[in-house]
């Protein structure tokens, strides 16, 4: 598999920052309401977006393209981070994150369905084979009450993650790309605010420095820097290569949790770790046979290897 190095920075960068993401936002729920915290920190790394997209203001159109940032705001940030928050005080977190990280099989088949992406069985092998790791490091959450809600909104959660990135892939050359990541962060930041205002007490968030300072870290770098560098990775190459990453966010999470929440590492992980580097290497690299024609030929005159 070849990637150029600024890519692979780009995914490291990633990868990081949306696994630690988990306990973090865990750390910061002791301190806020969720959907009031969900709304804070994107709201946040939407007005910083549009600062930096600001020197492009002709390029934002906003009377033709307003369609474009409402539907993927919708998709990417109310419907992701709103239902995901809902859905996991109806089901195990473990079970949660299991089902929500079936995204990337979602959209390989999307990328095929719609954006006229190869898929081969070996892709879709490799997508399978990247859930099953999840679901193997998170086997730990099938345990307690299993709501059929809770299921379903994680089922949703997946959903709108992978019809979003799809989406974004489809009408990227429509809009230009930071305008595109800021303005869905920032609208979708104000519909999580204003259906948290109505749904939670503002006087329950607790402005101490653990939370000013971790929200601040996920209005920057999770939600401003990582929600513009994955789309940008996405619409620069493959969108099912690509999602097929996000399988490493889980890992990320899991060990970055053992170290701010005292969590225990257990044989899933490490099984779960092997399937996931495996599902890497099926999607994206490509196993031919040898054939026999592929031999150098033997010059005329010349006997064979095994010729006397």
């Amino acid at each position: 598999m070849r990637m150029q190095k600024n890519t692979l920075f780009l995914l490291i960068f990633l990868i990081l920052v949306w696994g630690i993401n988990w306990p973090l936002s865990k750390i910061a729920l002791d301190y806020a309401p969720p959907i009031l915290f969900a709304g804070l920190r994107a709201l946040i790394g939407g007005v910083l977006l549009v600062l930096v997209a600001l020197p492009k203001a002709k390029q934002l159109r906003l009377r033709q393209t307003w369609p474009i940032y409402l539907t993927s705001a919708l998709l990417s940030i109310v419907i992701y981070y709103g239902v995901q928050t809902i859905g996991l005080q109806y089901t195990p977190a473990g079970l949660f994150s299991a089902i929500v990280f079936l995204q990337p099989v979602l959209l390989g088949l999307f990328s095929w369905l719609w954006l006229g992406e190869a898929m081969t069985k070996q892709k879709m092998l490799g997508l399978i084979v990247g859930f099953a790791g999840v679901a193997t490091m998170s086997a730990g959450g099938f345990t307690g009450d299993v709501s059929a809600v809770g299921i379903i909104l994680a089922l949703v959660t997946a959903l709108s993650w992978a019809l979003g990135t799809a989406y974004v892939k489809k009408i990227g050359p429509k809009v230009d790309s930071t305008w595109l990541t800021a303005m869905q962060i920032m609208i979708g930041g104000v519909i999580l605010l204003l259906a948290g205002s109505g749904m939670e007490d503002w006087s329950k968030i607790q402005w101490n420095g653990t939370f000013i300072w971790d929200t601040l870290f996920i209005a920057v770098f999770v939600i401003a820097a990582g929600w513009f560098v994955y789309f940008k990775l996405i619409s620069e190459g493959e969108a099912s290569k690509i999602g097929s990453f996000t399988f490493l966010i889980p890992i990320v999470s899991i060990f970055s949790s053992v170290i701010f929440l005292n969590e225990k590492v257990t044989i899933n992980l490490v099984a779960g770790l092997i399937l996931v580097l495996a599902s890497i290497v099926l999607v994206n690299v490509r196993f031919q046979r040898r054939r026999a024609s592929a031999l150098p030929a033997v010059p005329d005159g010349q006997a064979g290897p095994g010729a006397r």
